[in-house]
């Protein structure tokens, strides 16, 4: 003990070599052997946890048209089967009565690829091996399924301006929004499945009552077997690798249908999942891409081995899966778009946000399901606010980040192309009615014809203002380049406005009063607020994404949404199964020997257990005991 005490008060002193209090010339080698253990100790204990947890390195080869100098035929007007008005970029050898699907950057007009599409068996055999695959992954730990996502996290963030520029590639996006939309939020999903999915996943204990007092309760959370994701363009890695990381963690197979504009890009991105699986050790099998036209994809969305759907995407299409989902009763989690409102409340600093919703409108040329879709403003600052949109949207650069300039660099751009020119008419439409009806349109409205992009897809960054709730502008979503301003009156008037649409993903409150914003935040028919900020609940994975009304319904994201891709099993067990165990009393047993009795002994345990007040709950016992007594 005196050693111990020793070591505690003196601990340096007492770890050299041939100290001792009562004995100078003797050697003490218990501090010192000590010491070597535990290091020892150590050093197999650090070994151990790397060799099963730390990342695997793993490569994949960079796709050339990711190079910024990287050219290829240039399409005009593309489209997905521009193949068949032009011969040059069909496959050399293509497959009789089969579909094909062109990929092309919308930025320029590149030739990416034609690729065959999937047809129904093509889609039941891939759901099959991942199937196959998924018996034996729904057996691995959480280490190892920790592994695989260290590895991910680690090949992302060294491999990040690769997937930025793929990602710019597909879809025209530029490096910023790719950078914000694309990397980062992959990185927090990630991140917050290595240090809580576990938290999340392991069996739960739940509360107990008194009539159960010898029972202990459990949920465990059990893999589904395969599940879907049917994910929409605007975000290529995120949209594809979200669905993939949280099914696989939770223990499932995934197939994901990526939509026909960013095949070129999806196929690599999952490739890299597919990879890592490999380098890991187990069946890149489990993870699998379909990519077809509508017309083959109820082979997916009415499979009965597809246990769970999570789409990404438009109300149309949303709802034409929850309709092939019930073939089967799987279940789905629709994210469907929405309306979102920036409401800015009195007072507010104009200049101090002015940066954070040009972000919120412009970021990814206004293809965000959570982007700002109307800028609710006092009428007082309504004029300030447009101002000074006015004047920053007119200093935006529209191009193409990876299509070096005559003079051979790279310009800065601000704002990239749109994904096709598809919606182009509707847009501008939709812009002129609103200037019709008396709102101002500051920018063309209308598609931007580049100087030396002639092939690329671009919508002009507009300011339109003031809106009404009458007009199409303020409840129909854009999904583009478009500030939309509306003025109130009275806080309640911004309330309604903001509740006045169809949609309820995501909402904005801007305002020098945090309770008050709060209040106003409370106030809104939406999934997700953000107060004095845009779409941060999106970066904080711990939280469940997704909206009411018409933007859908189940959440993906956070314990709700992973735990939405397992079956809750609820699981009793004794106590103290030697001791005390669930048996059925004579007054109870079948065939039952006196109704009155029976009903006696019930009524009086109902009392004992749930009457209010000690003196019912007595007679509720006494009742019971004798009516027990009286069957024996």
């Amino acid at each position: 003990m005196d050693a111990i005490i020793s070591l505690m008060l003196h601990p340096i002193i007492t770890m050299k070599i041939g100290y001792d209090p009562d004995d100078e010339g003797g050697i003490d080698f218990i501090y010192p052997l000590t010491a070597f253990f535990a290091f020892g100790i150590y050093l197999v204990a650090d070994r151990y946890y790397k060799k099963h947890n730390s990342p695997l390195p793993f490569e994949i080869s960079i796709p050339e048209p990711a190079d910024p100098q990287w050219k290829s035929h240039p399409i005009k007007y593309a489209h997905l089967e521009s193949h068949l008005d032009n011969p040059d970029i069909m496959t050399p050898y293509p497959v009789p009565g089969r579909r094909y699907i062109t990929s092309f950057d919308p930025a320029s007009g590149f030739h990416l690829g034609t690729f065959l599409a999937d047809n129904e068996d093509e889609i039941r055999r891939k759901i099959e091996r991942a199937s196959e695959a998924q018996q034996k992954w729904k057996h691995t730990s959480f280490t190892q399924r920790r592994r695989v996502m260290r590895s991910l996290k680690k090949w992302l963030v060294e491999n990040q301006d690769a997937c930025a520029r793929v990602a710019c590639r597909d879809t025209g996006k530029t490096l910023v929004d790719a950078a914000l939309g694309e990397i980062l939020t992959t990185c927090s999903k990630l991140e917050w499945l290595i240090n809580h999915g576990e938290r999340v996943l392991k069996p739960e204990k739940r509360h107990g009552n008194f009539m159960m007092f010898y029972k202990k309760s459990e949920v465990h959370f059990e893999p589904l077997g395969v599940v879907a994701g049917i994910v929409s363009w605007n975000y290529p890695l995120h949209n594809a690798w979200s669905p993939i990381l949280a099914a696989i963690f939770a223990g499932n197979g995934s197939v994901l249908k990526c939509s026909e504009h960013v095949i070129w890009s999806t196929t690599w991105f999952v490739g890299a999942i597919q990879e890592c699986l490999r380098t890991c050790g187990h069946d890149p099998e489990l993870v699998q891409v379909v990519c077809c036209y509508p017309e083959e994809a109820q082979a997916l969305t009415k499979s009965p081995n597809i246990k769970h759907i999570t789409f990404i995407g438009s109300e149309t299409v949303g709802r034409k899966i929850a309709i092939d989902a019930t073939e089967h009763l799987t279940p789905v989690t629709l994210e469907l778009g929405g309306k979102d409102p920036a409401v800015i409340l009195p007072g507010t600093d104009i200049n101090k946000w002015a940066s954070l919703w040009m972000r919120g409108v412009f970021q990814n040329m206004g293809q965000n399901c959570i982007g700002i879709e109307r800028l609710i403003v006092h009428s007082s600052q309504y004029d300030d606010l447009h101002d000074m949109f006015r004047e920053r949207v007119a200093r935006l650069r529209v191009g193409s980040v990876l299509a070096p300039s005559p003079e051979g660099y790279v310009s800065t751009v601000d704002c990239g192309s749109m994904i096709s020119g598809d919606r182009f008419p509707g847009i501008s439409k939709v812009i002129l009615d609103a200037s019709e009806a008396g709102a101002n349109v500051d920018g063309e409205g209308a598609q931007y014809h580049h100087v030396y992009l002639d092939n690329g897809y671009y919508f002009a960054p507009t300011v339109v203002g003031p809106v009404d709730t009458s007009m199409e502008i303020a409840n129909h979503e854009l999904f583009a380049p478009v500030a939309v301003l509306m003025p109130y009156e009275k806080i309640e008037e911004a309330i309604e406005i903001a509740n006045s649409t169809r949609y309820g993903l995501g909402a904005s409150v801007f305002g020098p009063d945090q309770s008050l914003c709060l209040e106003v935040a409370k106030e809104l028919e939406c999934g997700m607020v953000s107060i004095n900020d845009f779409g941060v609940f999106y970066v904080r994975q711990d939280l469940p994404f997704g909206g009411v009304k018409a933007s859908g319904y189940g959440r993906f994201g956070g314990p709700e949404g992973l735990r939405s891709l397992t079956n809750p099993k609820a699981i009793m067990i004794d106590r103290w199964p030697s001791f005390i165990q669930t048996s059925i009393p004579k007054v109870m047993d079948y065939p039952l020997r006196s109704l009155y009795h029976s009903w006696e002994f019930s009524a009086g345990l109902v009392r004992f257990l749930y009457a209010d007040g000690w003196r019912t709950r007595l007679r509720g016992l006494f009742t019971l005991a004798n009516a027990a007594r009286k069957a024996q």
